[in-house]
């Protein structure tokens, strides 16, 4: 497979891509499983098409025909990041989004079994509660995962990086290995690790978080279109209706489409993953294995058999309050909660400086 980010042909060094960050310049961010830093291009394209919307307002054809370009234009941008057809995205607003619309769309009763784990994301298990299956709960083990599934099995409904220890399970290997189709929660994995969307039937993209971009915005890969009903259908679903209701389905996942965005955030998007250079998952994965390390000597860390650009571990003491300490002296990261660990996440704008803050920051 080839590297999405060899998609990208500036040749920046590691000085001018942080450089785009200006929070860096004051923080030691390590908090991108959350939130990513805004690039000054991506705040400078919002800042943009906010001010033409507020002196040109937000009516007439050519203002409509700029929103349907620029949506079409991040639905294979995001497409190609992880090499789908834009015919098979659907813009969404969070992973979430995209999590309800294959769990009510499957139609599932309480006669089919839905396969997870026990360290999934509640963007994931809420609508897995509301899904009509009964859900069975493992440990995230491939070998655990595989023994649950039955003649009842409709669905694996698994992370590709945990939110909670940053392990990387191999969805794609439990699709083929099982025959069971698979929704990945790619909140923690699209922009973090390379991901390619072939082999998988449903795949969720969150753009705030490792891909840098504005709030609520992202994406769903669905592999067959046709398989999923369209079960919350907004102006973007159809491609012509009746007085009744009834309507003609746009061809492929744009069907599932169900937000409006506005242009800032389309164009924001857009910029905040061109901001990203030639060597970003290379550099990410290097500074968490350097983290992991560095981390080993103080504290206890969890080091996954497949490890991702997250990082956990646990201190002694409260780790909320760790959290607030180290907020204190510019050191961001975030708590799991109920499980004791706190979570550093390494971008491909991690300097060495960062983690070096982030050590001498913890308590000794």
């Amino acid at each position: 497979m080839q590297s999405t980010d060899a998609l990208h042909v500036a040749p920046l060094t590691f000085e001018e891509a942080r450089a785009q960050f200006p929070v860096l310049e004051r923080i030691a961010y390590l908090n991108a499983g959350t939130f990513g830093p805004l690039a000054r291009a991506t705040f400078d394209a919002v800042q943009s098409e906010l001010e033409y919307d507020f002196n040109e307002g937000r009516s007439g054809m050519p203002y409509f025909r700029r929103v349907m370009e620029l949506r079409e234009q991040v639905r294979a941008r995001l497409g190609s990041f992880v090499s789908a057809d834009p015919l098979y995205v659907a813009l969404t607003a969070s992973t979430t989004d995209g999590c309800n619309i294959v769990l009510a769309g499957l139609d599932l009763d309480p006669g089919d079994e839905i396969v997870t784990t026990t360290d999934e994301h509640f963007g994931l298990l809420g609508p897995l509660s509301t899904s009509g299956a009964r859900v069975v709960v493992v440990d995230p083990e491939p070998d655990a995962i595989r023994a649950a599934v039955t003649p009842r099995t409709r669905l694996l409904a698994l992370s590709q990086v945990l939110w909670t220890t940053g392990r990387v399970l191999p969805v794609r290997e439990l699709r083929a290995e099982t025959g069971i189709p698979v929704l990945v929660d790619g909140a923690q994995s699209v922009g973090a690790i390379p991901v390619d969307v072939a082999g998988l039937d449903y795949l969720t993209i969150s753009g705030q978080k490792w891909l840098c971009g504005p709030d609520s915005t992202g994406a769903l890969i669905v592999a067959d279109p046709d398989r999923l009903r369209v079960v919350a259908p907004s102006y973007f679903s159809q491609a012509g209706y009746e007085p009744d209701g009834r309507f003609e389905p746009r061809p492929g996942a744009p069907r599932f489409d169900p937000n409006w965005w506005p242009t800032s955030s389309l164009a924001g998007l857009l910029a905040a993953i061109e901001a990203r250079p030639a060597w970003g998952f290379d550099h990410a994965a290097a500074v968490a294995d350097r983290c992991r390390a560095l981390l080993a000597t103080r504290v206890d860390v969890e080091i996954p058999d497949a490890c991702s650009t997250l990082v956990a571990f646990r201190a002694p003491g409260d780790p909320s309050e760790l959290v607030e300490s180290l907020h204190a002296a510019g050191v961001h990261v975030r708590e799991i909660p109920g499980t004791g660990l706190i979570r550093v996440s390494c971008g491909w704008w991690t300097s060495d400086g960062d983690l070096d803050r982030l050590m001498a920051a913890l308590p000794a």
